[in-house]
């Protein structure tokens, strides 16, 4: 299973630092995934508690599994969809995200149920992804199998815009918000034989060579295979990246 926590480990002092979680906290942490950064939270809101949110009951499994292991105890996890769940109101002091927002179908009405569930004057912090064009680790792929550099509109890059997700949180009760620019390196495996597998487990390569022949695909993937020997540094394979830190107050 690819390893998003390892990917993502730089991001992950960034976000720790803004979250700046108190020994009191009570944290939503949403779109947790395995749940290393709940596991964070909680560690520091020693006389608080952290609840993750997923919609990928393996990943809570896991979570489960982990923070059981190192005897976390005031820690939950909950499959649901925070776009709609019905969180208790104003039961929250902090809210975090890293790169679990972007997928909302409708932004505003989702970040105002977030809204809902912290105290009045409780904090956010987040990390979304800037545009494509700025995330080597999707160009360089593409270009290495396509000769293409431009991708179409996903759901990664919705938060993109730095002024209409302002506009998002402020028309969901949000103030005080703050988007600073974030760049870091991302992991993708510790050698060009991982990171090849990761880019496949993560389908990331086979619509790019699914209307190719048998030899335009071998020598795409020979390309493939170039490139991520040139971003192997010898202490694995990482590519550029930029994103969003994004930070405000509940009203």
């Amino acid at each position: 299973m690819f390893d998003y926590d390892a990917e993502l480990s730089r991001y992950d002092v960034r976000l720790r630092a803004a979250a700046d979680v108190r020994t009191a906290d009570r944290v939503l942490d949403i779109g947790c995934g395995a749940g290393q950064t709940t596991r964070a939270a909680a560690r520091a809101a020693t006389s608080g508690s952290a609840l993750g949110v997923d919609l990928s009951r393996p990943m809570l499994d896991r979570a489960r599994h982990l923070s059981e292991r190192d005897g976390i105890r005031n820690i939950d996890f909950e499959c649901a969809d925070a776009q709609l769940h019905p969180f208790p109101p104003a039961d929250f002091t902090l809210a975090l995200s890293r790169f679990g927002t972007m997928f909302f179908a409708e932004p505003v009405a989702a970040f105002t149920n977030i809204a809902r569930a912290l105290r009045p004057g409780a904090r956010l912090a987040q990390l979304v992804w800037q545009t494509h064009d700025r995330q080597e680790w999707s160009t360089a792929v593409r270009y290495a199998l396509s000769g293409d550099r431009q991708a179409p509109p996903h759901a990664a890059f919705s938060l993109a815009d730095p002024t209409a997700t302002a506009g998002v949180l402020t028309a969901a009760g949000f103030t005080a918000v703050e988007i600073t620019d974030v760049r870091e390196p991302v992991h993708y495996g510790e050698d060009t034989a991982a990171a090849r597998d990761a880019l496949f487990e993560l389908g990331m390569v086979q619509g790019l060579v699914a209307d190719l022949d048998s030899t335009e695909k071998a020598r795409a993937l020979d390309r493939l295979t170039t490139m991520l020997d040139d971003h192997d540094t010898g202490d694995g394979v990482w590519f550029d990246s930029a994103a969003w830190l994004v930070t405000a107050r509940r009203r």
